[in-house]
């Protein structure tokens, strides 16, 4: 029997070949439609399962959503569970953070596309996405070394744990996906606009603002909300150098920079700390942290997909003559020049300073003793306990994950109508910008008490398939977007059915990026720290591998590099957390790397097979 394909098309919207729905030749291509299927079933359950967590919370006990959303006071002793001193928590940092990383990040983004030759150019997008790989535990750990002894300097305040240093935190960690975005939304204007400005006589500075620009500030916009859907998820780095103080909101505008130069709390700082664990699975106390959960998850989708709405939205306008006055032209040009190369250097500046830092302090990583032999005591010792159980981690992680976000991926692609194909493209977005914290407190509670796993790797790896499955399932879906006509014309020649199609042709066109986007994926959770604190690691006590599932603990990097920073009057202990967080950060620089080197080998293939 044969099967009909659509040609692609250049509507908006994902403009795929995708094959239309056949019976096959019996039953023996029909496993492939169902791992595909299966695929994105499981992006809407991990979904629907926290969703389902947060609302089974609420449901359990009472929850005063006024004094929740109107109230400072965070009392659980007297029953008062007042919500707004955290989410005031929240909104500074995040302005902050914004305020600070905007500028910079778009005017680096500026710098890398219009202003620099390829040969340049790659490089230091390899730095910039290198930073982005960075641990938010390596973060935090720097936050705690650098930013709390400058704000404790600013504002003469003793530790420097503060609404401010965790703002500084959060902006350094959010610039290299806003720079990121924001390249690939000024490398997708197409270069007829450069050329219709040039001629008109502007310089590169008019022809950026007027040409380039104006198509894509959408695009650029989406990295500034999905940088924000990051900042308002983050715990571990904001958890150490934030101060955790409850019930702190300014009396008046005049107290607003001095409580900037104090201790505060945000929302993923309460779920990080230890209430979670104390309040239980049901009653009031739990109902109110399930509250918070929910705002914070309302926050952070609305971010990411008024995000990805904006990255869809292209400006049909014409390039307009916007000169400036005759005599200024030259000097605000080269003054611009200069201001957006220096924006560009600051990324690489803290590149090479965290590498600096890393390496003066970490210096215990160099040794292959270090990483060879296990720790000793509290902080003596080795790291090969806590790199082996890192590794069982990734690896059954990306085990899960892959075949699971390569499913999601081919029926993004090739299954879904271009209306469908947005919705779940969306869907699985929203997934991918999940707070980590929610993921594993989620996991804490179903897998870890409901299921009677308790402490276990494999609950550990489950609640790190969400971070990995949207990342493959996007970029095997892209890859399919890409794929050129030719090739859909060619299976309709060969009357190919639907589950041939996939086998023989988008498996061997879509492997490369589906590769990379593994790796990309894995590279993010090999940094993630509280979804493991709640589901899968101890501190010590656990073997190097472990021998069941149930009641089975490990040791992990993350983990263990936080619990030996809350230790900061220890040397012996700093000394350890900085050759961990080395480590650590060698291991995601491997797998990025990897990643970049097969994303440029494989970029425009044209590898199929019939």
């Amino acid at each position: 029997m044969g099967l009909t394909l659509e040609r692609p098309t250049q509507a908006p919207g994902p403009s795929v070949p995708r094959p239309l729905p056949a019976s096959g030749r019996g039953n023996r291509a029909g496993w492939v439609w169902s791992w595909a299927y299966s695929g994105m079933l499981s992006v809407l359950l991990a979904l629907t399962v926290l969703l389902g967590y947060l609302v089974t919370g609420i449901a359990s006990g009472s929850v005063d959503w006024t004094a929740l959303l109107t109230s400072s006071t965070w009392s659980p002793g007297n029953l008062a569970f007042g919500g707004l001193a955290m989410i005031y928590g929240s909104a500074v940092v995040c302005f902050l953070a914004l305020v600070l990383a905007v500028p910079v990040g778009w005017a680096a983004a500026v710098a890398l596309s219009e202003y620099l030759p390829p040969r340049l150019a790659k490089p230091l997008r390899l730095s910039i996405e290198l930073l982005a790989a960075v641990p938010s535990i390596v973060y935090g750990l720097i936050g705690i070394m650098v930013i709390r002894p400058f704000v404790a300097d600013l504002g003469d305040v003793p530790g420097g744990d503060s609404l401010l240093a965790a703002g500084i935190v959060l902006a350094v960690m959010i610039m290299p996906t806003i720079v990121a975005v924001s390249v690939d939304a000024l490398a997708a204007v197409p270069g007829r606009y450069r050329e219709a400005a040039y001629s008109l006589g502007l310089t590169r500075r008019e022809v950026v603002r007027s040409a380039v620009l104006p198509q894509a500030r959408p695009g650029m916009r989406a990295g500034v909300l999905l940088g924000l859907a990051r900042a308002l998820g983050e715990a571990i780095a904001v958890f150490m150098v934030i101060g955790r103080a409850d019930d702190r909101l300014p009396a008046s505008l005049g107290d607003v920079f001095s409580f900037l130069v104090r201790p505060g709390q945000t929302l993923t700082t309460k779920l990080a700390g230890p209430e979670p664990m104390l309040a239980g699975t049901s009653g009031p106390y739990f109902a109110a942290l399930c509250g918070l959960g929910i705002i914070l998850l309302t926050l952070v989708a609305v971010a990411t997909v008024w995000g990805t709405r904006g990255s869809t939205r292209t400006v049909a306008r014409a390039p307009r003559a916007r000169r400036s006055s005759a005599w200024l032209r030259a000097p605000k040009d080269r003054l611009t020049t200069v201001v957006r190369l220096g924006a560009l250097l600051l990324p690489g500046a803290l590149l090479v300073g965290m590498l600096g830092i890393l390496l003066a302090r970490g210096g215990a990583a160099l040794n292959p003793v270090f990483w060879f032999t296990a720790s000793e005591g509290a902080a003596g010792g080795g790291i090969r306990d806590q790199i082996l159980g890192t590794l069982l981690l990734l690896v059954t992680t990306a085990l899960i994950a892959l075949p699971l976000g390569y499913g999601a991926g081919i029926v993004i692609g090739t299954r879904a109508s271009a209306k469908t194909a947005r919705v779940l493209e969306t869907l699985t977005v929203a997934v991918g910008g999940t707070p980590t914290i929610l993921l594993g407190l989620a996991g804490y509670v179903l897998l870890c008490t409901t299921m009677g796993w308790g402490r276990s790797w494999l609950a550990g790896a489950v609640v790190l398939v969400p971070v990995v499955i949207p990342v493959v399932a996007l970029t095997t879906a892209g890859r399919i977007r890409s794929m050129p006509g030719e090739i859909t014309e060619a299976a309709l020649a060969l009357g190919l059915t639907g589950s041939q199609y996939v086998r023989s042709v988008v498996i061997p066109y879509t492997w490369p990026a589906t590769l990379t986007g593994l790796l990309l994926g894995l590279a993010r959770a090999a940094g993630e720290t509280a979804p493991l604190i709640f589901t899968a690691t101890v501190f010590f006590g656990a073997p190097a591998l472990p021998t069941g599932i149930v009641d089975a603990p490990v040791q992990a990097l993350p983990t263990h590099i936080f619990t030996l920073s809350q230790d900061s009057g220890a040397p012996e202990a700093i000394a350890q957390a900085w050759g961990s967080a080395l480590v650590l950060v060698l291991i995601t620089a491997g797998l990025l790397s990897l990643a970049v080197f097969l994303r440029n080998r494989f970029e425009g293939a044209r590898r199929w097979t019939m």
